[in-house]
């Protein structure tokens, strides 16, 4: 994409989009190598996306044997006005699992509190419950029929964007 100001105004609205969500998709991939889907309450970082799972869930286990994701925020449907276009923003991640005695642990755990209260310090302080650190490797942020964007890089709204021009085709009859 080369109109810079546009490409900012996007980025700008996926922040605001992500914003106003509060829970994601996140699909995981078993240890024997199967999907699982499952949703976790989240908070953003710098460039990242913070999650506190427990082992009791499928999804911690899962990122600890394999640090490869994918999430999905999306737009209620109940406020939807096409349910075929839902607003939504996909990741594929890379899940950095930090540990309770790093550096990075307290930043997290104090974003999750900021974002969503006192439950996550309390959940925190379970032995099963594991702080992931969701990197973004590429997106893709829909906001209707023809209005998609791919986006690549270690960001929320990725370094480079572009339009995805691709259209649906009709069948022939």
């Amino acid at each position: 994409m080369k109109n810079t100001a546009m490409q900012d105004r996007l980025q700008q609205e996926i922040l605001d989009f992500v914003d106003s969500r509060q829970t994601l998709q996140l699909a995981t991939i078993t240890k024997d190598g199967e999907p699982f889907a499952s949703y976790a309450p989240f908070a953003t970082g710098e460039d990242c996306i913070y999650v506190l799972l427990s082992d009791i869930a499928g999804h911690a286990l899962n990122l600890k044997a394999n640090a490869k994701a994918s999430a999905l925020i999306v737009e209620d449907e109940d406020s939807a006005s096409e349910k075929f276009a839902r607003i939504r923003v996909s990741y594929n991640l890379r899940a950095d699992h930090i540990a309770v005695d790093s550096e990075g642990w307290e930043e997290g755990i104090q974003t999750l509190v900021n974002r969503l209260g006192e439950r996550s310090k309390n959940l925190s302080e379970m032995s099963d419950f594991n702080l992931f650190k969701l990197v973004p490797q590429r997106g893709r942020y829909v906001k209707g029929f023809g209005k998609a964007y791919s986006f690549i890089g270690e960001s929320l709204t990725g370094t480079a964007m572009d339009h995805l021009t691709d259209g649906h085709i009709k069948r022939a009859s």
